[in-house]
């Protein structure tokens, strides 16, 4: 089958011609298999998709299009109303995102003690570091004032975590800066529970390049250096 080992990207499949050449041609969007209803997803069109099959099939069957240029996978889930979000909650929101990543980081490292494999060596050292000091916040749902006030005093424990997030998304390539498609992952699992994601992203470009550099990620989040 030569079409075995052909890879083609996200919205289109391999298909022989007319030589036995193999050769990427656009998904249909109605081949695609069924979903369970947990697998939809919705467009930045506002539309929702029985899956990223399908979004990503339309999506290339519209490219050299305006409206092909502007379709991307939104969030997880059906299309829902999002309120908009205000000055004060994006203000608010790298705080939350900080101590997140930070716990999640805290997480992977109390699996690894029992089972390695999640983090590298040279995480592990530099995270064991944040989990084994005893002043560190644990996680809870904590007031705005008590996550500024932790930021201000133990501001060494936030700095490898907004750094990791930033690395473990820029994979594709990994050059130090972060696409539409490189930030995906994060953005379109956490938009239904946090509605500023997007405009906190939009606003960390500061040159509207449509490509968010390390230091501006890092400027994003109050990390200085």
């Amino acid at each position: 089958d030569p079409c075995r080992n052909f890879h083609c990207k996200r919205g289109k499949v391999c298909h022989v011609d007319q030589q036995g050449e193999p050769c990427c041609i656009c998904q249909d969007p109605a081949a695609c298999p069924s979903t369970k209803d947990y697998e939809h997803v919705c467009g930045t069109d506002n539309k929702t998709y029985e899956g990223t099959c399908q979004l990503f099939g339309t999506k290339c069957q519209l490219e050299g299009t305006k409206m092909g240029r502007q379709l991307h996978l939104d969030y997880m889930g059906s299309c829902k109303y999002i309120p908009p979000c205000t000055d004060y909650e994006v203000d608010q929101f790298p705080l939350r995102m900080r101590d997140w990543l930070k716990n999640i980081l805290m997480q992977y490292y109390e699996r690894d003690l029992n089972t390695s494999g999640i983090l590298t060596e040279k995480q592990r050292n530099k995270i064991k570091k944040i989990y084994q000091n005893d002043k560190r916040l644990a996680a809870g749902d904590h007031t705005v004032e008590l996550l500024l006030h932790d930021f201000e005093k133990n501001y060494h424990m936030y700095v490898y975590p907004v750094h990791w997030q930033f690395h473990q998304l820029d994979l594709h390539p990994a050059d130090r800066l972060l696409t539409h498609s490189e930030l995906a992952p994060l953005r379109a699992s956490l938009v239904p529970m946090e509605h500023c994601i997007t405009r906190f992203f939009q606003e960390c470009d500061g040159d509207q390049d449509k490509l968010i550099a390390l230091k501006e990620w890092c400027h994003c989040f109050g990390i200085k250096k």
